[in-house]
């Protein structure tokens, strides 16, 4: 019935495998050299880790925009929001549901918004996201990195540094040269390995989207947007293991900030691209219709009660779970049915 490409799906999970495991070295090299020089865990955690976590997006959406591939960028860095949100922190919630305080859920939920609000001027407004954007949204992560870290160092909080050293795992690491050297050397080759999984993974889901006729944004939406986000799963299973669901939000929220504005900005200002027009529906833009509103809504529905109640409960995670199935069946099935 397909014109299936053995190699092509080979290579594609080769390079899921090449992403998943040069994020991890990056991320355990990362947090040694971090840990040499007597930073502290929680300056690590919210900084070192949370990006190198995101790396995989990073640079699948770069190999995506250096192609001419902005279709890939695009529906990477939303799709990674909505799956890091539904499925992943969904999972969290509805199988063991935490507290969340709230102090420190009220700065990035809001960011967020205001990310995503200026994302979708460009989106609705002028449907292409210019370089201008991508600086912009460039700028809004350096705010955020400032004032997070600004916000740590002024007010830190013991029960946080203990989640935080218990889900990274990081022994103090006594400082020598050889050491770092080897970190070092750790870093710079997982960063090789992130930007050939994500070169693999760009190529093969390209071959196969055409191979398929399904287009490029929804591959982009779900199976690339899945297979970036399993670092972030990782952390979330582990931060649940170790009992800590309030730990494994903040690390979803800080993720898509990150997705939005430095894995957007980054593709963005390499290579501008117009908003992908995969299938219409109604006479509009499918992605303006479900895409970014579903983005508001699943954010909605997982950060707000938090805010407001300093709780989590297991129907937000169930709720997310049935958007997330209706979305995938809204991409295989129902969208191409308005080519």
């Amino acid at each position: 019935m397909f014109d299936f490409i053995p190699t092509e799906y080979f290579l594609l999970v080769f390079g899921f495998i090449l992403l998943i495991k040069g994020g991890d070295w990056f991320v355990d090299a990362a947090s040694s050299i971090a840990t040499r020089f007597h930073l502290p865990e929680l300056l690590i955690g919210a900084t070192v880790v949370a990006i190198g976590t995101t790396l995989p997006e990073v640079m699948t959406s770069a190999m995506g925009a250096m192609s001419g591939n902005g279709d890939m960028a695009y529906g990477n860095a939303i799709g990674s929001i909505i799956c890091n949100t539904s499925l992943i922190a969904a999972l969290t919630i509805a199988i063991k549901p935490a507290g969340a305080k709230r102090k420190t859920l009220i700065f990035p939920v809001c960011f967020f918004f205001a990310a995503i609000a200026i994302y979708s001027v460009f989106a609705y407004l002028f449907g292409e996201f210019t370089r201008v954007s991508g600086i912009i949204l460039l700028v809004m992560f350096v705010i955020y990195m400032v004032i997070t870290v600004y916000n740590m160092k002024k007010n830190p909080e013991e029960d946080s540094v203990k989640e935080s050293d218990e889900a990274l795992d990081t022994p103090a690491l006594p400082s020598s040269a050889s050491g770092l050297i080897k970190d070092i050397g750790v870093l710079i080759f997982s960063a090789f390995v992130i930007a050939v999984g994500a070169y693999l993974l760009v190529e093969s889901a390209t071959a196969i989207a055409i191979s398929l006729k399904v287009p490029q944004t929804v591959i982009s939406l779900t199976i690339v947007a899945l297979g970036t986000s399993l670092p972030e799963l990782v952390t979330a299973i582990t931060a649940l293991r170790k009992g800590h669901g309030a730990l494994s939000l903040g690390n979803i929220i800080g993720a898509n900030i990150f997705n939005l504005v430095l894995v957007s900005g980054t593709a963005i200002a390499i290579n501008p691209f117009p908003l992908p027009r995969a299938a219409t529906f109604l006479g509009l833009n499918a992605s303006l219709v479900f895409d970014l509103p579903l983005v508001f809504l699943v954010m909605g529905i997982m950060t707000l009660p938090a805010v407001f109640s300093g709780k989590l409960r297991r129907w937000q995670g169930i709720s997310l779970l049935s958007l997330y199935a209706a979305y995938c069946v809204l991409q295989f099935v129902l969208i191409p049915m308005f080519p």
